[in-house]
């Protein structure tokens, strides 16, 4: 990076979401390990976990810190608690919400003006932000959080939109103009390319901010996805640089213990637990901090898990209403029938430090691309149950372009609830992916991908490269913006 006067200062500023923010304060932490200094934004709620996160990069001498910015909630009629977007329960909500974030401009210019970074990198939700860099003469990177594959995919279907030239929901149809003759239904879709609705016209935001600004950070590696990674950069002509999996910037346990909020469970007591397992034995069971699912839904999980006879760890949200152990979804004397076989943890999980645990051999995900591209990393195959945004996208690639996965047969996106799914096949889904001969080609398939993507960050690798080449063009960028002063 040359001598501290050349030091690229960096601004990161997430989508207020777990999903948004956990792999960009990875990012931040990233950056600083290649010399630059980090600046994350965060609202005062959010910013004790930030700080924590960082924690360890700041005592090393890494130059990385934490700034605020005040959400306007009670301009926009929501309580002051509401400051995240997985407290957000209603259509209405997520709108004042989204309203308070685009209020937050102002605090945006004042922290640019006083800070004066050399580079903004903002969530793919702050299309806004990409105006505010262009007035302040620095570039806007977007951060999308998720893979090439679903981006070109969801790209090209709202381009060519093929799925108004199909006759019923559930017809499926090609996705045009897109490698590896993927099919999709309609009902598969998210609801605003289903039909025009206030988030249609804000999507459409966000892709032309995508054009107009320096380009897109990716948290993936070109040799996850090459026919993708081109697709984008060639066929859709954005310019991109692939620099994940941001989660391997944490090489400690301790560093992924802390990523996110704190965990529920003790994470000693529950790699103990996972100490007494053999290999490849356990399906970890989670569908991120977005996804909900009603009691009926929750209680077939259940008795799946416990027909399927495998030994397992499972993530449920806590219900601060109602007593552990008492919840309507628990089967009678469920925990004591499976106490030495499965773990139920009520709230958050060291997700990252169970999936590297070598007794975990399956993954029950919603597809989220952090969780998914953390299976990846890990080199555990997955059962793959979307529930909503682009997860429908991630399954596609999961189990037709990697065949690392399979799929549990939901065929319904929904925005907050999940499709249902009988007992019957949870059991025959968690067999088919830890025990027999396709779960052993899953596993060979998936260890080697892993492999890819540890290679990818080292020193020389694709992803390590992928951010050489950013910075020094940054670098270059700056050098010709100091001149035109």
């Amino acid at each position: 990076m040359g001598s501290e006067s050349h030091q690229l200062h960096m601004f990161f500023f997430p989508f207020m979401a777990p999903g948004h923010m956990i792999p960009m304060i990875d990012m931040a932490k990233l950056f600083a390990i290649r010399g630059c200094k980090s600046t994350l934004i965060a609202t005062p709620h959010d910013e004790p976990t930030f700080l924590k996160s960082i924690a360890k990069a700041k005592d090393s001498g890494f130059d990385i810190d934490v700034v605020i910015v005040t959400l306007p909630l009670k301009e926009v009629g929501l309580p002051e608690d509401c400051d995240n977007m997985n407290k957000v329960t209603t259509a209405e909500i997520r709108k004042q919400f989204m309203r308070a974030i685009m209020m937050l401009d102002q605090q945006l210019e004042l922290l640019i003006e006083k800070l004066a970074p050399d580079c903004l990198v903002s969530d793919m939700f702050l299309p806004w932000t990409t105006e505010i860099a262009a007035k302040w003469g620095i570039p806007r990177l977007v951060f999308h959080g998720t893979s090439a594959f679903s981006i070109s995919g969801t790209e090209c279907v709202r381009i060519y939109e093929p799925h108004k030239k199909v006759s019923h929901d559930s017809e499926p149809f090609i996705i045009p103009n897109f490698p590896g003759e993927i099919t999709m239904s309609r009902m598969q879709l998210p609801d605003f390319y289903r039909e025009e609705t206030e988030f249609t016209k804000f999507f459409n935001k966000v892709k032309e901010s995508e054009k107009t600004s320096f380009g897109v950070v990716m948290n993936s590696f070109y040799e996850l996805e090459p026919a993708y990674a081109d697709h984008y950069r060639t066929f859709l002509g954005r310019r991109s640089w692939f620099v994940g999996p941001l989660s391997l910037c944490n090489k400690e346990s301790e560093d992924k213990a802390h990523r996110g909020n704190q965990a529920s469970v003790d994470q000693r007591e529950c790699l103990k637990w996972l100490d007494s397992k053999q290999p490849n034995s356990v399906i970890y069971i989670c569908f991120g901090s977005m996804a909900n699912f009603n009691a009926a839904q929750l209680h077939e999980i259940a008795v799946g898990l416990e027909a399927s006879n495998q030994q397992f760890i499972w993530v449920v949200k806590k219900d601060p209403n109602v007593e552990e152990g008492k919840e309507e979804w628990l089967p009678d004397g469920y925990e004591s029938r499976i106490r030495n076989k499965g773990l139920i943890i009520r709230g958050w999980a060291p997700q990252v430090l169970i999936l590297d645990h070598e007794a975990i051999g399956g993954f029950v995900t919603h597809c989220g691309w952090n969780s998914t591209l953390e299976a990846i990393t890990a080199g555990v195959p997955m059962v793959t149950w979307p529930v909503a945004a682009e997860q429908f996208f991630n399954e596609k690639f999961v189990t037709q372009v990697l065949k690392i996965g399979v799929n549990i047969g939901v065929k319904q996106w929904v925005r907050l609830f999940g499709d249902s799914v009988k007992s019957e096949r949870v059991k025959e889904a968690v067999k088919r992916v830890l025990v027999g001969e396709e779960a052993e080609e899953m596993r060979r398939r998936a260890k080697a991908l892993a492999e890819m993507a540890r290679r990818a960050v080292e020193e020389r690798g694709s992803s390590w490269s992928d951010l050489g080449a950013l910075l020094q063009e940054l670098g270059q960028q700056r050098l010709a913006l100091n001149k035109k002063i």
